[in-house]
C-alpha cells in the first residue's frame, strides 16, 4: 500500500475515535455547576476558582475553572423562576454537569433562625403554584384558603388534578445534602440547620401569610430561584441541593445584610471542595 494512503487511514482512524476518548473523559469529571442569581450571590466562588473563563449564553453569565484541579462551573442565573429554570436547563445541556448547588440568600419564614443562619434545603417548594377556591363578586380573597397545585401531577388541566391539597416537594440529593452537613462545624457566623425552602417569584412582607407557609408547608425560608432550579435539575436526572443563608428575617426583625451572600458562597466552597474529594474521579 501507498505510504501516503497508510498515513490518510491513520489520521481518519485517529480523527474518528477523538470524539469518543473526549466524550469519556468529560464523562469520567463532568463538572460542579454552583448557581449564584445575583452578582452578589455568584462572583465571589467566581473568583475564587482556578484559570477560570467567562462566558454568556444568551443573557446568563457563566465561569468555567476548576478547584482542586476538578472542573467548577458558576452560573448567575438572574433572579426569579423562569431565569433559574432556564439557566439550569442551559447548564445541564451544555455542560452535563454531576451536581447542581443552587445557592443565596433568602429572607427568614422562621423566628428561630437568624441573619447568617444557613438552611440546607432537605426540601423545596414552589410558593407560587396555587389554586384559589371559587368565590363569588363582592365576596372577598384570602391567600390561607389557597390549595397547591402539583403542576406535575398530570398532563392534563392543572386546576382539574383530583388531589389538589399536597404540595409538590423537591428532595436534595442524600449524598450532597450529607456533605453539606458534614462542613457545617466550620461555619462561625451563624447555624446551619436542614429545612424547607420556599421559592415564588412573590416578595412576601405579610406576617400572617408567611406565618402560614411556615405552619402549613414548614417553610423556613423563601427565595425566588431553589424550586425552579431543583425542578429542572431533576428533569435532567442531575443531583441537587439548594443552601441558602438568611440575608433578613421578618418574623424576628433581623435586619437585612448584604455580606450574607458572601458567606453563603464561602460555606459552599467548603461543600464543593469536600463533594470534591469524594468523586471516585477526583482522585484520578
Amino acid at each position: 500500500m501507498h505510504p501516503k494512503k497508510v498515513l490518510f487511514q491513520a489520521i481518519t482512524a485517529c480523527c474518528l475515535t477523538l470524539p469518543v476518548i473526549t466524550f469519556a473523559q468529560s464523562q469520567e469529571k463532568r463538572p460542579i455547576v454552583v448557581q449564584g442569581a445575583m452578582p452578589v450571590e455568584a462572583e465571589r466562588f467566581a473568583q475564587r476558582l482556578d484559570n477560570a473563563k467567562e462566558e454568556h449564553i444568551g443573557e446568563w453569565r457563566f465561569w468555567r475553572g476548576t478547584v482542586d484541579g476538578y472542573p467548577v462551573v458558576v452560573s448567575e442565573t438572574l433572579k426569579g423562576m423562569s431565569n433559574a429554570a432556564a439557566a439550569t436547563a442551559i447548564a445541564a445541556t451544555q455542560f452535563q454537569p454531576a451536581a447542581f448547588i443552587n445557592q443565596g440568600t433568602a429572607g427568614g419564614h422562621d423566628p428561630a433562625l437568624n441573619v447568617y443562619d444557613i438552611v440546607l434545603g432537605k426540601y423545596s417548594v414552589n410558593l407560587g403554584a396555587f389554586k384559589t377556591p371559587h368565590k363569588l363578586k363582592g365576596e372577598g380573597s384570602d391567600s390561607t384558603q389557597w390549595k397547591p397545585m402539583d403542576l406535575l401531577a398530570s398532563k392534563g388541566s392543572a386546576g382539574e388534578d383530583k388531589n389538589p391539597h399536597t404540595i409538590r416537594k423537591f428532595p436534595a440529593d442524600p449524598q450532597l445534602l450529607a456533605i453539606a452537613e458534614s462542613v457545617k462545624d466550620s461555619y462561625s457566623k451563624g447555624k446551619v440547620v436542614e429545612g424547607v425552602i420556599g421559592s415564588a417569584d412573590l416578595w412576601n412582607s405579610e406576617l400572617d401569610r408567611i406565618s402560614h407557609f411556615h405552619k402549613d408547608y414548614q417553610t423556613s425560608v423563601e427565595e425566588m430561584e431553589t424550586a425552579s432550579a431543583a425542578q429542572v435539575a431533576a428533569a435532567f436526572s442531575v443531583p441537587f441541593i439548594g443552601i441558602r443563608v438568611l440575608s433578613n428575617n421578618i418574623t424576628n426583625n433581623g435586619k437585612y445584610d448584604p455580606n450574607t451572600g458572601l458567606a453563603c458562597q464561602d460555606y459552599v466552597y467548603q461543600v464543593v471542595k469536600t463533594y470534591i474529594s469524594k468523586l471516585p474521579s477526583a482522585k484520578e
